[in-house]
């Protein structure tokens, strides 16, 4: 596979740190359920490349890591609240984590405006019925 074992991982560490906090799609679809699985899931992912320097050498470079680190907070926030749009806060949290973190999420143009968004905010989307994508509600 393309990222080997290494989103599986992070993504399993998710599920379990959820089901052992809160059980699958019991969390509360609160921001604070975001800041605590996405981060936990991202500093998690990046413990791991710290402590195995291999796994970098196995993928190209920052711009992969931070992408799997996001996938698997995604997923995990989604675990827990049963929320696609919640699991979609995860993952740009995750984002501005690593920036944080590396002070770059990659190269060749993988830049943070292209790949996250506000991680606290919460909209109707627009295939539920609503005529217009409600921002910030």
């Amino acid at each position: 596979p393309y990222t080997d074992n290494i989103l599986d991982d992070f993504t399993y560490f998710g599920k379990e740190y959820v089901e052992d906090k809160y059980g699958i799609t019991e969390a509360p679809n609160t921001m604070d359920t975001v800041l605590d699985v996405a981060s936990e899931v991202t500093f998690y992912g990046l413990e791991q490349y710290e402590e195995y320097p291999a796994l970098l050498e196995d993928q190209f470079g920052g711009s992969q890591r931070a992408a799997i680190c996001a996938a698997a907070s995604g997923c995990s926030t989604g675990f827990a609240t049963g929320n696609a749009q919640t699991a979609l806060s995860g993952w740009y949290l995750s984002m501005y984590l690593h920036k944080e973190q590396h002070s770059r999420l990659g190269f060749y143009g993988y830049d943070l405006q292209d790949q996250c968004g506000a991680s606290n905010v919460f909209s109707i989307r627009g295939d539920e019925g609503l005529p217009l994508e409600l921002r910030g509600a």
